[in-house]
């Protein structure tokens, strides 16, 4: 009996913390470049339980002999295993402004274990090393850099700092900027993941490695294609139908549980203030 509280409870932790992870997807449908994390829930392993047995053996001393016999496996209910992003690309929203800027993925590899790569744009982190997003969300600062919505700089494919002046450029496909009079800036900074699933995410919406490793460029990678597209951003890969409808299952299999939970409850209430008058 008291086994199955365990179970039932084990649930309920598991489709809460799915609960909170599917309402931060929610409340990130109009995060630019936001990527949705999905869970992964799996079951404990199973306890083989056995009835121990005595049998008389027919000597002198009368010893006993113990075997078990099998009563069958309990379950010990089921966990959430690991938090993965989905990196997939999200849809492509037009802001006519011009330091907008959004990644395109063309032709992503796979590698060994079956995850597509991606590309993020690179940013100089003040605690060191660099920082990635999708979020092409940028800005000129008052020296003319080009900086994100946190004020970190966006860097360029040799790693200097992207200073265009104004706002008043040029973007190709390519990823190289030019200024009003046709000038050569440099080229925006593109990092390439072979396993996006070693990235962590970060309070302030970015991406890091665990050690505050850097990635290597993603220019001239084998077997990347990408493009930018300027006067764009991308747009969170949530969608919001599905979300709501895996939401409200969670809520359905927490509260399942609960239920369960209470009939335990009653069962032991009787066996408690009934059998034990007898």
């Amino acid at each position: 009996m008291f086994k199955g509280f365990y179970t039932v409870a084990s649930g309920m932790i598991a489709q809460q913390r799915r609960t909170e992870l599917l309402t931060n997807n929610i409340s990130n449908v109009r995060t630019p470049g936001f990527k949705e994390d999905q869970a992964t829930i799996r079951s404990f392993p199973d306890m083989l339980l056995s009835r121990i047995n005595a049998t008389t053996i027919p000597t002198e001393k009368g010893l006993n002999h113990m075997y078990a016999n099998r009563v069958g496996t309990l379950t010990n209910g089921v966990y959430m295993q690991e938090t993965l992003a989905n990196y997939s690309q999200g849809q492509l929203l037009e802001t006519e402004l011009a330091t907008d800027m959004a990644l395109i993925n063309r032709g992503m590899p796979v590698n060994a274990d079956g995850v597509e790569g991606t590309v993020l744009f690179r940013l100089q982190h003040p605690d060191g090393g660099e920082a990635y997003t999708r979020n092409g969300n940028f800005t000129v600062d008052a020296n003319g850099y080009l900086v994100n919505a946190q004020g970190l700089y966006v860097l360029s494919d040799t790693n200097a700092r992207m200073q265009v002046g104004s706002d008043d450029f040029t973007l190709d496909g390519e990823g190289m900027i030019y200024t009003a009079n046709n000038q050569q800036v440099g080229r925006v900074g593109v990092a390439y993941s072979d396993n996006p699933e070693l990235l962590v995410k970060r309070d302030d919406g970015l991406l890091r490695l665990e050690g505050n490793a850097n990635l290597p460029t993603a220019y001239g990678a084998q077997g990347v294609t990408f493009g930018l597209q300027q006067k764009y951003i991308e747009g969170s890969n949530v969608d919001s139908g599905r979300a709501m409808t895996e939401l409200m299952t969670a809520y359905r299999a927490f509260e399942a549980n609960q239920k369960v939970l209470q009939a335990y409850d009653r069962s032991m209430e009787k066996a408690v203030n009934e059998i034990g008058k007898v």
